[in-house]
């Protein structure tokens, strides 16, 4: 399954759950996504060309995330770009999230494991606002 969590037509995630199958290739994300998201299933024996990438200038205006959630139980929180409160998600073990826009926080649910993957360079604190969690009693649990 894919989720995509939007607030006033502004992505802010996009979940893909640890069950999703697909045969083939999809691009959960546009070309023009500075952060590009996709899934692969391909047969044994399938052949991707060797390759490498071009030196391509390329500007970056917002930092984007992707985790990976190796193990545990993790809860999203989700607020807009004025840091109001949304809603939020619990991830999994083998889930995958792109943190895509707007504000996020996070609730360890149980001893957890995260991969992240972002765009660099890391520009310290110039990188992120940070803000004050939703109180326990405002959280909104979105059912996947």
């Amino acid at each position: 399954m894919v989720e995509r969590i939007a607030h006033n037509n502004l992505e802010l995630a996009i979940i893909i759950r640890s069950d999703f199958r697909k045969d083939g290739i999809e691009f959960f994300t546009d070309d023009n996504s500075s952060q590009q998201l996709g899934y692969m299933n391909r047969p044994e024996g399938y052949e991707i060309a060797p390759h490498r990438h071009n030196l391509v200038a390329r500007e970056v205006h917002l930092t984007q995330e992707v985790l990976f959630i190796k193990s545990g139980k993790v809860r999203v929180d989700f607020y807009d770009n004025n840091q109001n409160y949304i809603s939020s998600t619990v991830l999994l073990k083998g889930d995958v999230i792109l943190l895509a826009d707007g504000g996020h926080g996070f609730k360890m649910l149980e001893a957890s494991e995260m991969i992240e993957v972002k765009q660099g360079p890391y520009c310290g604190e110039r990188d992120k606002v940070r803000f004050d969690s939703a109180k326990e009693e405002d959280i909104q649990l979105k059912q996947s």
